[in-house]
């Protein structure tokens, strides 16, 4: 075959990752398994299982790109059709006169047989290419299920977090009422002023307002999971999640393992392999091109004896053909496979190394979060203190109320801190096992005799 045979393009060496892994997660060893399967079973939520069960078979952009990988497999079949002959027939009846002749009629059976010889491999080229771009066709469904089952696990993470927010914030208007009713008892007995009773009424109400406000995030959130399951938002009610736990841990590999787990890695490196394969293609159109050809079939003038042996007819012999002169049009389609080949090799090595990206983002997004929740558990522990000990100053006269206003408003930032924090942690963990690949590697790619199938 003439043009170029497939090598895998060079990535950027990365014999290791920048980031500290974070607390818990290790490096995977040539021995150790990886995430496998349902990635999002670790979280050990029943909840969360059954959402993503719904992604495959339901998730309308999912099953698109099944609809692309299933016509890019019978794209194969027809490519590969051409490495066979074509045979037609024909059959006619005619009637005919004219010049005082009389009427004739003849009968007609033809078998016509072409084949074209894949002398320079062009047709094979165009099996491989389209074999390729196939298995491309199969990984981006990979990927797109990986998308698809990421986005609805953060968005379900951004809801338990809501929840735990508004457990918060309960538990805050209960405390907030309680103050209220202190400040206006003391009020009664003439210890305290209006005022004070003002300013605890309005931390009350601000509480509830931003209780109230949760509603619209979650119910977005809500909605956007039941599109991702394929469902109405009408068609889907999330119940209150439970208190979340910090995220799991799990195996981290090297970096150049990503080339075999990342679905879109595997996608744009069988694109650069079909655009190889354009390149032999465009090579072969400068040689000629040899067919066979062949023509048998039944002749006569009567029905009767249109089967018999004097009705028989035939030809046969090959076709050479070539193109003596055409400006350059060959060569300078030459030139755009080999652009374009160039083309997707820098798009196979961006993807690698926005992949390497990804992981190094979502590492030190863990890292960095896993030492904000420790500080800001302290700080929780010392607002609570300061909240209960403003409370009996101002109880025993010591200070004004303005104080424990102070500390109620520190104490609550604090705690909402903390819930925060730990969605966002939650939301990256679910970003690393993306970045991951989600469990896949290329052996579950089609091989080319699957994509045939």
């Amino acid at each position: 075959m003439v043009g170029p045979k497939y090598q895998r393009p060079a990535t950027p060496p990365s014999p290791a990752f920048k980031e500290e892994l974070p607390a818990g997660w290790k490096d995977a060893q040539p021995n150790d398994q990886v995430i496998r399967g349902k990635w999002w079973q670790i979280y050990k939520d029943p909840g969360l299982d059954a959402l993503e069960d719904r992604v495959s078979i339901s998730n309308q952009n999912v099953l698109a790109a099944g609809a692309q990988f299933r016509a890019a497999k019978a794209a194969v079949r027809v490519a590969r059709a051409s490495l066979f002959p074509t045979v037609t027939a024909s059959p006619s009846a005619t009637r005919s006169g004219g010049g005082g002749s009389g009427l004739r009629r003849l009968y007609t059976i033809p078998i016509d047989f072409i084949y074209q010889i894949d002398i320079w491999g062009n047709i094979r080229r165009g099996v491989a290419a389209n074999s390729a771009i196939a298995q491309a066709s199969a990984a981006d469904l990979e990927n797109a299920r990986l998308l698809y089952q990421a986005e609805l696990a953060q968005d379900y993470f951004q809801i338990v977090g809501l929840d735990a927010t508004r457990r918060l914030l309960d538990t805050t208007v209960k405390s907030y009422q309680r103050y209220v009713q202190i400040t206006q008892d003391r009020f009664d007995g003439g210890v305290a002023s209006m005022g004070d009773v003002a300013q605890a009424k309005t931390q009350l109400e601000t509480a509830r307002a931003q209780l109230v406000d949760l509603g619209v995030q979650r119910a977005q959130f809500e909605h956007a999971i039941a599109v991702l399951a394929g469902k109405p938002p009408s068609g889907l009610s999330i119940p209150d999640a439970p208190n979340q736990s910090p995220p799991p841990v799990s195996l981290v590999g090297i970096p150049s393992a990503l080339l075999e787990r990342r679905p879109d890695v595997a996608a744009a490196e069988r694109q650069v392999a079909a655009a190889n394969e354009q390149i032999g293609i465009a090579k072969a159109a400068l040689y000629p091109s040899l067919t066979l050809g062949a023509d048998a079939g039944l002749q006569s003038s009567t029905a009767a004896d249109l089967f018999t042996w004097p009705s028989r007819f035939w030809s046969v012999g090959p076709q050479l053909a070539a193109t003596l002169f055409d400006a350059g049009r060959r060569r300078a389609q030459i030139t755009v496979t080999e652009a374009t080949y160039d083309a997707t090799v820098a798009s196979y090595q961006q993807t690698v190394l926005t992949a390497f990206e990804q992981v190094e983002d979502s590492l030190a997004q863990l890292r960095i979060l896993a030492e904000e929740a420790e500080i800001t558990d302290r700080a929780v522990k010392a607002a609570e203190q300061s909240l209960a000990i403003s409370t009996d100053q101002y109880l025993g006269g010591l200070t004004n109320y303005l104080q424990v206003i102070t500390a109620q408003t520190s104490a609550l930032q604090n705690q909402r801190t903390a819930v925060d924090i730990l969605t966002r942690r939650m939301v990256a963990s679910v970003s690393l096992i993306q970045a991951l690949g989600g469990g896949w590697d290329t052996s579950q790619l089609p091989s080319s005799r699957d994509v045939l199938r």
